[in-house]
């Protein structure tokens, strides 16, 4: 609990303009709680959060391989938001692999609605495996996972992955590729810190 927290405030630190961000929506916060205005304290506090998700996904980009296989990262496309804790969904992390022809998609969503209905298929496995083989459960680094065939256009196969980490929800999906292949990719994401700094 002590390293998370020192991670949190590490990240939340890690830039100026972004501690500047924070540190006025906590006076905000506090200015408006001290005045019993809760609702503008509420609102200040949700920026802070929102700011907070911003670094937390930043941070999880640095972790991410800078190439899968054979495809490279299109870190000019990468994109993190956050929406603060009152939202429902916090933190959203987007990355892609390789050309639109052959494209790899990364998506870390932090309390994902899907989140309760994957865990609930995945306690119960014989309804996560469907019987033609286009949807099966499988194991990735100690997580449980569901895994879809996904047909394309022609001959092109595709694959998609669904890890829940907790409370966040990561999904990585390979288009024209093989399921030995995603596996690999998945493989080289550091699964356990991610899902630390996510939840």
């Amino acid at each position: 609990m002590k390293n998370t927290i020192a991670i949190l405030l590490l990240m939340l630190f890690s830039t100026a303009a972004n501690s500047q961000d924070f540190s006025k929506s906590m006076k905000e916060a506090q200015t408006a709680y001290a005045s019993g205005d809760l609702s503008n304290s509420r609102f200040a506090m949700e920026q802070m959060l929102r700011n907070l998700d911003m670094e937390i996904g930043k941070e999880i980009l640095k972790l991410l391989p800078a190439k899968m296989e054979d495809r490279t990262a299109n870190v000019k496309d990468d994109n993190v938001t956050g929406s603060g804790g009152g939202m429902g969904m916090g933190l959203y992390v987007h990355r892609t692999y390789g050309s639109e022809a052959k494209m790899t998609t990364l998506d870390i969503i932090n309390n994902s609605p899907l989140i309760n209905s994957l865990q609930a298929m995945l306690s119960i496995p014989f309804i996560a495996n469907s019987g033609d083989g286009t949807q099966k459960v499988v194991k990735v680094q100690g997580y449980k996972a569901v895994l879809n065939k996904v047909e394309g256009e022609g001959t092109k196969t595709g694959y998609e992955l669904q890890i829940p980490l907790q409370n966040t929800l990561l999904t990585l999906r390979a288009d024209d590729t093989q399921e030995d292949t995603i596996l690999k990719m998945v493989n080289s994401l550091p699964l356990e810190k991610i899902a630390q700094m996510a939840k």
